[in-house]
């Protein structure tokens, strides 16, 4: 439900026509979905029919990419695995997003977000001193599945266009966790990342590089990593920065959170937004997903948009040649002409059909 409608979200966005096909009753969606945005057509066909994997197979035939989030093996057991399409469309690029990959012993096991970061050692590092806390289901849904998976297709389109020749892409959400770990893996191996919470400079350890409560029981983020961006912070406060412990004496980090907690709660969040604008400190108000459109960075960039009256992130990244995709809903008529181009007869098209 999330990685591969948002994988085709990103290449919807960018500018690939998508069919999307949903089973008889429909698949699970929200109204207004932002992840099924920009899709050229919706069917409905039961692939658990004959004629509905054929008609798959048609559609299969005039396509570049399928992408698929069944568990392994069932793709092949209702007959559009990729030896069955590779007879249709030896161009193929048959991309395919699951939890665990399509082999080891876990494979075949069913999954969330919160086990496949437990198990790739991303989920331990991140929350409180007191247990870990799942970061919504961002980092292997959709960061290290779905948008791993559009790494996947456009690599093995490029690589298509040396070799004629189309390929699986195999995008393990668990796999593709581990691989955003990387730079944390670095820092352990050279001696500057604890496996202990809130003890390590990105993790809520530093007082420098964490969320501190304001007088309206809101939120700042500090980010003043750099000596230079930390002098500009200690002087917004309007602290003396040689009367606090060194900034990078972890010996005095506690005592400077305390000094750094007892000033921030002193005014509002957008007071300290205020104090902070301009500057080089590295403090950004904490907002919520529906203040964020309203901010007048992201306003001025138009970094959100409305589309049948919700709100929702517009496409990224940005092109200096090709200009943005706006994503809005298909007609039935332009749905139906664009079946058309897989060789479906405007009747056919028709009658597959579903509800936007």
């Amino acid at each position: 439900m999330g990685p591969g409608p948002f994988a085709a979200m990103v290449l919807a966005d960018l500018g690939a026509q998508v069919v999307r096909v949903d089973r008889p009753g429909g698949s699970p969606s929200l109204p207004g979905d932002p992840l099924l945005r920009g899709r050229a057509a919706r069917v409905t066909l039961d692939l658990r029919s004959p004629d509905g994997v054929e008609t798959l197979l048609r559609l299969v035939a005039g396509a570049d990419v399928l992408i698929e989030g069944f568990r392994p093996g069932v793709a092949e057991r209702l007959g559009f695995g990729p030896e069955r399409c590779v007879e249709r469309n030896a161009g193929l690029v048959y991309g395919r997003v699951t939890g665990w990959g399509q082999d080891g012993p876990r494979a075949g096991d069913a999954g969330h977000d919160i086990d496949y970061i437990a198990v790739a050692g991303a989920l331990q590092p991140i929350g409180t001193a007191a247990g870990p806390l799942p970061p919504l289901n961002l980092i292997a849904d959709f960061g290290g599945g779905g948008m791993l998976l559009v790494v996947g297709v456009l690599a093995a389109l490029l690589d298509r266009t040396a070799s004629g020749a189309g390929q699986v892409v195999d995008a393990a959400m668990v796999d593709g966790t581990a691989l955003l770990m990387a730079m944390h893996h670095g820092l352990a191996a050279a001696g500057l990342w604890s496996e202990a919470r809130e003890d390590n400079l990105l993790d809520g350890g530093a007082p420098f590089y964490r969320c501190y409560r304001t007088a309206d029981d809101r939120f700042v983020a500090v980010g003043a990593i750099e000596p230079q961006f930390y002098s500009a912070l200690i002087a917004g406060l309007g602290l003396d920065e040689s009367d606090l412990p060194d900034q990078l004496d972890r010996s005095g980090w506690g005592r400077l959170h305390d000094r750094l907690a007892a000033v921030f709660v002193t005014r509002t969040r957008d007071e300290w937004a205020a104090v902070f604008s301009g500057s080089d400190a590295c403090v950004a108000p904490v907002l919520t997903p529906a203040e964020a459109a309203a901010d007048p960075h992201l306003a001025a960039r138009g970094t959100f948009l409305t589309i049948d009256g919700v709100m929702q992130p517009a496409p990224a990244p940005r092109f200096s040649r090709s200009g943005a995709i706006v994503p809005g809903p298909a007609t039935e008529r332009a749905a139906v002409s664009v079946l058309q181009e897989f060789g479906l007869s405007a009747a056919e098209a028709g009658g597959l059909l579903g509800s936007a």
